[in-house]
């Protein structure tokens, strides 16, 4: 007798199936998980403001190009990968840098190929050469004008977490270096302080960086309508839809289009000169972006005083 096979709905999951869970299933999974495994830097532990907070993609949304092939220039240089391998992350990486928009079955694929890589190296490891990549690599590569956005949050005394499909160890680095509260991404199986090379749930991608905010926001007594979002892609409309002040930044042609019609304010800071480098924390930048975060920061106080 031929086993009955599962069948998709409209939003592509799958009914449910004892045997293995739907897609959905797979989404909460990875979003519950992204939110227990949340690090909290000490100085964020207490705001002026606890209801609100700012979600930020990473991904041509703070940096320009994708953290996770950052991550792979950089483990590639210490002989993690092979050349046919690098040169598959790099070939990704220039189709998502001249379309300016996220590829769903690539990003996954090249956050479980990563994991897969560094299967069986102790987390610890790959931390401390995951930080030495953001400082070699990527601290060159942030957008001052969403990072004073960032800061204008903190400034309003809200905490501010980014929301990304890289392994939420990277995620964390980042968030560290910039100043910002914390971060939500990709959770990988950790046994004994060693990974195994699986995902636990999904990669943290369009429906399931919903579902990570979502449980961070039951978790830290957060008023979902009272906080705000930024993003570069349509993918993460999800995430966008969630919250009370939803931005694009840097958007793809399909959110621009989105925004626009939904009266949704767009930050593009492709145009403007990037950073030389990037100083922590991240309030010091180009005196453009300056300018930028203050005019933000006084609507976001303005949002504060009418919520009070």
């Amino acid at each position: 007798m031929t086993a009955a096979r599962p069948t998709e709905s409209a939003d592509g999951t799958s009914s449910p199936n004892p045997a293995k869970p739907s897609l959905l299933d797979r989404y909460r999974v990875a979003g519950e998980a992204s939110a227990a495994a949340i690090e909290v830097l000490p100085a964020h532990d207490i705001q002026a403001d606890p209801t609100a907070a700012a979600f930020f993609d990473i991904d041509n949304t703070i940096m320009r190009g994708a953290s996770i092939f950052h991550l792979a220039r950089g483990l590639a240089r210490r002989r993690f990968f092979t050349v046919p391998e690098v040169t598959d992350f790099a070939w990704k990486q220039v189709k998502f840098l001249a379309s300016g928009a996220e590829d769903m079955d690539d990003m996954a694929s090249a956050t479980e190929s990563a994991l897969g890589f560094v299967a069986g190296r102790r987390v610890s490891e790959i931390v401390e050469l995951g930080t030495e990549i953001f400082d070699e690599i990527m601290v060159d590569k942030m957008w001052p004008g969403t990072l004073a956005i960032a800061q204008a949050h903190i400034d309003a005394g809200q905490r501010v977490w980014l929301v990304t499909a890289a392994p939420v160890e990277l995620a964390t680095i980042v968030a560290r270096r910039l100043g910002l509260t914390g971060a939500l991404g990709t959770v990988s199986e950790i046994r004994d302080g060693v990974y195994t090379g699986k995902l636990v749930g999904h990669p943290l991608h369009g429906p399931a960086k919903a579902e990570a905010v979502r449980a961070l926001a039951t978790r830290a007594g957060l008023d979902l309508d009272r906080c705000a979002a930024y993003s570069d892609s349509f993918n993460d409309l999800p995430m966008l839809t969630l919250v009370g002040e939803p931005c694009a930044v840097n958007p793809d042609s399909a959110l621009r289009a989105y925004a626009r019609d939904h009266g949704w304010p767009i930050r593009d800071f492709r145009r403007q000169r990037m950073a030389v480098r990037v100083g922590i924390p991240a309030a010091v930048v180009a005196t453009g972006a300056l300018a930028a975060g203050v005019a933000i920061g006084v609507t976001v106080a303005r949002r504060g005083s009418r919520a009070a």
